[in-house]
C-alpha cells in the first residue's frame, strides 16, 4: 500500500500517491485539517463541522478530544470508461484516510492535483441541517481570482439568486469586497503553487459560497450557504424563475439511512496546465447511474448509455434569427426553422435549437405553443435531414409539469431541452438539477443547464447532462461594452472550466479587435480575432456545443465554418501543452485518429513554439488557421496554410492581441498508436 498514515496523539496524517501533498487531521479540539505541498504550508489548520436539527455537531469536541473509533486506509488506482468527456479513460488514483466517530465518518482523499474531504452520517430519522462549518485559512495573504456575485449586491442573502456569470477580481484576501459573496470555483494563488476551491456530488443539500471568515478582512475564508426555502414566489423573467421570499432556519432536509454529504474540493499544483484539464471533480462525483430509459434492465455503463450523442447546436437566439437571402420574414416561425435545419443537415451539424420564442410567452406552459410553430412537423422535418431539434425551456415552466413534458415532447421525436434561468442553487434547486437530469434520462433526452450554477459532477452520474452554463458567456456580448471579455477567456480554463464543461456559445463571425467593438444587440461580435473563436471549440469543454452566429454569415465563410462543423465535442484524448492563467492557453485534444491543437491569447501579441511531442511517432498533415498580417486592426482577418511535418517537430503560432491559432493533425503514413 502506497498510504502513509501515521497517528499521533490526536494527528492523522494522509500523503498522495506521490508524497507530495500531505493532509493532517486534528481531532483533539474538535475537527480541523490542514494541508502541505512539498513542506509549504497551503492551509493552516481549518475547523469542519455540521450541525444537526437535533442539536448533534459532526466534529465538535469537548476538552478530552474526539473519540475515532477506527481509522481506515485504503489506496485506489483504476481507469474509468467516461461517457461525453473529454477523455475516454479517466485515471482515478488516491489514498484515503476514513476516520469513524460515535456517530458519523470523515473522508479524506487525498490525490496528487489535490485533496477532498466529506462527512458521512447514518439516521433512522429524517433530519435536517441546521449549519455548516468549512474553513479555508491560508497562511499568508495571497491573491485570488475571485468570482464575485454580480446580482442582487444589496445585501449578501440577495446573492443567493445568482446566474453565477462574473468577471474575476484578482484581489489579495485581505482586499476582499465584504458586500460580496463568490459562487465556485475560486483560484488562489499559494507561492509556488496555485489552489482552486469547488465541490462535487451535491445531493439533497446547497451549494457553497465563500466569505472572510468572522467577517473580517484577512486570509481566512469559510464557508456560506443559502438557507432552505420556505416561500417561493413565481416571478422574473417572463414569469420563469422561482424567487425565495422567505428561508426556514436550516440548510438541508437528509432522509433518513446512511447519507453521503458532497466533497469539499481543492485542487493543488504548481503546473498551471493541471487545472484547465483537470478529472477532480469527475473522479468524486456518483459514478453513472443505472439508465433510467432502461426501467432497471441496464446497468450504468457506456453501452446503456449510447443514446446520449453530444454534438453541435445550430442556434437561434444570439444571432436575432437574422438570415437574408430568403423569400419570407425570417423570426420564430417554421419557414425559419427549416431554414436553419437545412443549413444543419448541410454540414453536419447534429442538432438545432429552438430558444426562448416557441411557447407563449409569459404563461410558463411548455404545452402552449405560438401559432406561427408547428413542433410535430419540425420534428419530422430535421428526422428526414438527420437532424435532431432542442427546446429551450424556462425553469418554472419545466419544472412544474416535468414528466408530462419530458413524455410528450419525446414522442414528438425532440432530443433534449435547454432548461433556463434556475439562477439559484439552494437545496430544493440542487434537487431540481438531479430530478431533470434523471427524468430526462427516462425519456432519451440530452439536457443542457442554462442560467445554471458550477457543474459539481451530475454529468458523470447522468451522461445525458451535457452541458452547464454558469459562466460569463460570448452571449453577453450582445449588450455589455467596456468588459474585457479577452481576458476572461483564457482565465476560464483554469477556474470555471476546472468543475466541469461549460456553455459558452462561441463561434461568431463578426470579430472586432478592442477599440472597435461595440455591443450591438441584434448583429453581435466578438472580441478578439476569428481564429480566436475557431480555436475556442478545441480550448473549452463543452459536450454540447452552440455554433452562435447565423447561418447566412456561416455560409458566407465557408472555410471557418467546415472547420467548426468537423470539430468533434467529445474526445479520447485530452492534453494541456501550455499554459499561464489569465495570458494565454494551447491545447491538444485527439477523437480517433484525428488531433486537434489550438490556443488563445490574451490582448497582448505573442508568439508560443509547441513540440509536437504528443502525437504519436509519424508524419502529420496540418491544416492551420492562423491570425492574419492585419488581425490586430481588422479581427476577421485570417489565414490558411496546410503543412507536413514529423511528430518530432515544432510548430510557431503567432497570436495577434486577442488572437488565436488552431489546427486539424491527421496521419499522411502508418503512425504507431500503442502509446
Amino acid at each position: 500500500m502506497n498510504t502513509i498514515l501515521t497517528a499521533i496523539l490526536a494527528a492523522f496524517t494522509l500523503l498522495s500517491p506521490s508524497g507530495n501533498i500531505e493532509v493532517t487531521v486534528n481531532t483533539d479540539q474538535g475537527l480541523r485539517y490542514s494541508v502541505c505541498a512539498s513542506g509549504q504550508q497551503l492551509l493552516a489548520p481549518s475547523a469542519i463541522s455540521m450541525t444537526l436539527s437535533d442539536g448533534t455537531v459532526l466534529g465538535r469536541g469537548d476538552g478530552a478530544g474526539m473519540k475515532v473509533l477506527r481509522k481506515r486506509t485504503a489506496s485506489v488506482d483504476r481507469m474509468n470508461t467516461a461517457i461525453a468527456y473529454k477523455r475516454a479513460q479517466v485515471r482515478e488514483r488516491y489514498n484515503s484516510l476514513t476516520l469513524s466517530f460515535k456517530s458519523f465518518r470523515l473522508e479524506f482523499r487525498a490525490f496528487d492535483d489535490g485533496v477532498a474531504y466529506r462527512f458521512c452520517h447514518y439516521s433512522k430519522q429524517p433530519y435536517n441541517v441546521v449549519g455548516e462549518v468549512s474553513e479555508f485559512n491560508f497562511p499568508r495573504d495571497w491573491t485570488a481570482y475571485v468570482p464575485y456575485v454580480s446580482q442582487h449586491t444589496e445585501t449578501l442573502e440577495g446573492q443567493f439568486q445568482s446566474s453565477c456569470e462574473s468577471f474575476y477580481a484578482h484581489t489579495p484576501l485581505s482586499g476582499w469586497d465584504l458586500g460580496r459573496l463568490s459562487f465556485l470555483p475560486i483560484m488562489v494563488e499559494a507561492g509556488d503553487y496555485k489552489m482552486a476551491v469547488t465541490e462535487a456530488d451535491l445531493n439533497h443539500y446547497p451549494g457553497m459560497y465563500l466569505y472572510p471568515a468572522e467577517g473580517q478582512a484577512g486570509t481566512a475564508l469559510h464557508g456560506v450557504w443559502p438557507a432552505y426555502p420556505d416561500e417561493i414566489k413565481q416571478g422574473g423573467h417572463n414569469m420563469l424563475q422561482g424567487l425565495v421570499q422567505s428561508r426556514k432556519d436550516h440548510i438541508a432536509e437528509i432522509p433518513a439511512g446512511q447519507w453521503n454529504f458532497p466533497w469539499r474540493v481543492i485542487g493543488i499544483s504548481s503546473d498551471e496546465r493541471r487545472f484547465a484539464d483537470s478529472d477532480l471533480v469527475y473522479n468524486l462525483a456518483e459514478p453513472t447511474v443505472d439508465d433510467p430509459s432502461l426501467n432497471g434492465q441496464g446497468a450504468g455503463d457506456a453501452a446503456s448509455w449510447s443514446w446520449v450523442k453530444p454534438g453541435k447546436v445550430a442556434w437561434d437566439w444570439w444571432n436575432n434569427w437574422n438570415i437574408d437571402g430568403v423569400d419570407f420574414k425570417s423570426g420564430i416561425n417554421n419557414d425559419t426553422y427549416k431554414y436553419y435545419i437545412d443549413f444543419a443537415s448541410r454540414n453536419g451539424i447534429g442538432y438545432v435549437i429552438l430558444d426562448e420564442g416557441w411557447s407563449v410567452n409569459l404563461k410558463a406552459d411548455l404545452m402552449q405553443v405560438v401559432p406561427e410553430i408547428d413542433i410535430p412537423a419540425l420534428c419530422d422535418y430535421a428526422a428526414s435531414k438527420d437532424v435532431g431539434l432542442i427546446l429551450w425551456a424556462g425553469y418554472k415552466a419545466f419544472e412544474k409539469d416535468m414528466e408530462n413534458v419530458c413524455r410528450h415532447y419525446s414522442a414528438m421525436g425532440v432530443k433534449g431541452f435547454k432548461i433556463d434561468f434556475m439562477d439559484r442553487d439552494d437545496a430544493p434547486m440542487m434537487d431540481f438539477y438531479r430530478n431533470a437530469a434523471a427524468t430526462a434520462a427516462k425519456y432519451r433526452l440530452l439536457v443542457d443547464f442554462h442560467g445554471a450554477c458550477k457543474p459539481t459532477g451530475l454529468g458523470r452520474t447522468y451522461p445525458n447532462v451535457v452541458n452547464y452554463e454558469g459562466v460569463h458567456g460570448l452571449e453577453n456580448m450582445k449588450w455589455e461594452n467596456g468588459t474585457d471579455q479577452v481576458t476572461y477567456d483564457v482565465t476560464i480554463p483554469f477556474i470555471r472550466m476546472f468543475a466541469g464543461p461549460m456553455d459558452y456559445t462561441q463561434g461568431a463571425m463578426r470579430n472586432a479587435s478592442r477599440d472597435a467593438f461595440r455591443a450591438v444587440h441584434d448583429e453581435p461580435m466578438s472580441q478578439g480575432t476569428r481564429c480566436r473563436q475557431l480555436a475556442e471549440y478545441v480550448i473549452f469543454d463543452a459536450p454540447l456545443t452552440m455554433m452562435c452566429d447565423s447561418p447566412s454569415n456561416y455560409m458566407r465563410e465557408k472555410e471557418c465554418t467546415d472547420f467548426i462543423a468537423a470539430v468533434p465535442t467529445v474526445w479520447d484524448e485530452t492534453v494541456v501543452l501550455d499554459a499561464k492563467v489569465a495570458r494565454y492557453i494551447v491545447t491538444a485534444r485527439r477523437n480517433g485518429d484525428v488531433w486537434y491543437l489550438g490556443a488563445i491569447g490574451d490582448w497582448d501579441a505573442r508568439s508560443l513554439d509547441i513540440p509536437l511531442g504528443f502525437l504519436p511517432e509519424g508524419r502529420y498533415s496540418l491544416q492551420i488557421f492562423c491570425d492574419g498580417a492585419n488581425a490586430h486592426r481588422a479581427a476577421r482577418d485570417f489565414s490558411t496554410c496546410t503543412r507536413e511535418m514529423d511528430s518530432t517537430g515544432r510548430v510557431r503560432m503567432d497570436l495577434a492581441p486577442g488572437g488565436g491559432w488552431v489546427a486539424r493533425i491527421t496521419a499522411k503514413q502508418d503512425v504507431r498508436t500503442d502509446r
